[in-house]
């Protein structure tokens, strides 16, 4: 078993109580390491990011929510935690697994440790497991629900392994409602052009991205009418990315399809695309461990172009059910599934990978430029 690379924290003369950690998951195995961030007992689908760096923005990414996280490169922590980083307020997984946990971090912008961090947010981490095989066994059988407990004291592994097998899936409710924003909010109110952001569990960057454009940016709950959208007079609206299953949003699908026969503008991104497809009459499925990382190869079609691009997402677009109309996009190099879809004579886009990054390669950021051309 792995330690981590170092166990002092800074101005410490002896190390900290080394916690016990269990991870559960719903096939039986289980897990043991040592515990860091906070003490506590979290449930939640187990998934893993295949990225070398980014893991502040990973972890508070919303796309996240309900996750037990595992990275597959070996040693995090080592720069510390930016805020200038964070995709959102604070960390959404439900739990972290590491292979190495750095806990003295060398960086400038480093204002914490990751375990300092996750422990005051109250996100517990098991560090010292063999990432590798637990990437290996996810890829073979597929994500599935687990637990990961961590506390001062011995754990009951055999009453862990119990409770894991009879975990439900978190999919099966409506993760996006418990990440949406509760209010309307406004951005760059004194722009000539306003773009209506129905958010799903939008990422820092997606606002960014779009307020840097001169737009005023309106950002919606996510089951906010299509007459509530339409009374800002937008020139388009952008559905986010965000958590579970598309198929537990259908106040946001019924809004998009009532936006699409008024003929605005819209751009789906990661869980926005599965939503506007819905829209469209097209359907999704739920993919066997996803795409979360920083280097998914796309293919645009009709095009030589290949794209890398940073994308978190466990459901994709059945391409073969589009209707009439609609195409394909963008096509993953890896695996041949969807990556985009959009309509062949109205103004309908979406890509299931990030063109904002944050983590991650830049390429398609000019996406956004082509969505604002054809919004009023």
């Amino acid at each position: 078993m792995r330690v981590p690379c170092a166990i002092l924290r800074q101005n410490e003369t002896e190390a900290p109580p080394i916690r016990k950690a269990v991870l559960a998951l719903a096939d039986g195995s289980v897990y043991e390491g040592i515990g860091f961030g906070a003490c506590a007992k979290v449930g939640g689908e187990v998934v893993f990011n295949t990225g070398i760096v980014g893991y502040p923005e990973s972890i508070t990414d919303p796309s996240y929510h309900a996750q037990i996280l595992c990275q597959t490169y070996p040693l995090i922590g080592n720069y510390g935690v930016d805020p200038a980083a964070f995709e959102s307020d604070r960390p959404r997984i439900a739990g972290y697994i590491v292979s190495e946990l750095c806990d003295k971090p060398s960086h400038a912008g480093s204002r914490k440790t990751l375990g300092d961090w996750l422990r005051e947010n109250g996100v517990p981490g098991i560090a010292g497991v063999d990432t590798r095989a637990l990437t290996k066994k996810l890829r073979v059988h597929g994500v599935m629900p687990g637990l990961l407990t961590v506390a001062e004291r011995g754990l009951n592994a055999a009453r862990l392994r119990a409770e894991a097998v009879a975990a439900r899936d978190p999919n099966a409710a409506d993760l996006v409602a418990e990440v949406t924003t509760p209010e309307i909010r406004i951005y760059n109110p004194r722009a000539e052009r306003t773009i209506v952001l129905i958010d799903c569990g939008a990422k820092q960057g997606i606002i960014e991205s779009l307020v840097r454009r001169g737009v005023s940016l309106v950002r919606v709950p996510a089951d906010t009418s299509a007459e509530r959208i339409l009374s800002f007079s937008p020139g388009g609206a952008v559905i986010s990315n965000g958590p579970g299953d598309p198929k537990q949003c259908p106040a946001t699908i019924a809004a998009v399809r009532r936006l699409m026969r008024e003929n605005l503008p819209i751009f789906g991104i990661c869980l926005g695309n599965q939503i506007l497809a819905l829209a469209a009459g097209a359907d999704t499925y739920k993919l066997k461990f996803g795409h979360r990382g920083q280097n998914q190869p796309c293919l645009e079609t009709g095009t030589p172009r290949c794209y890398i691009t940073s994308q978190n997402h466990g459901y994709a677009v059945d391409a073969d059910s589009l209707p009439r109309g609609w195409a394909p996009w963008f096509t993953n190099a890896n695996d041949g599934t969807n990556e985009g879809i959009r309509h062949m004579r109205r103004p309908f886009w979406s890509v299931q990978f990030h063109p904002e990054a944050r983590p991650g390669p830049t390429d398609t950021d000019f996406l956004f430029d082509r969505f604002l051309e054809a919004a009023r």
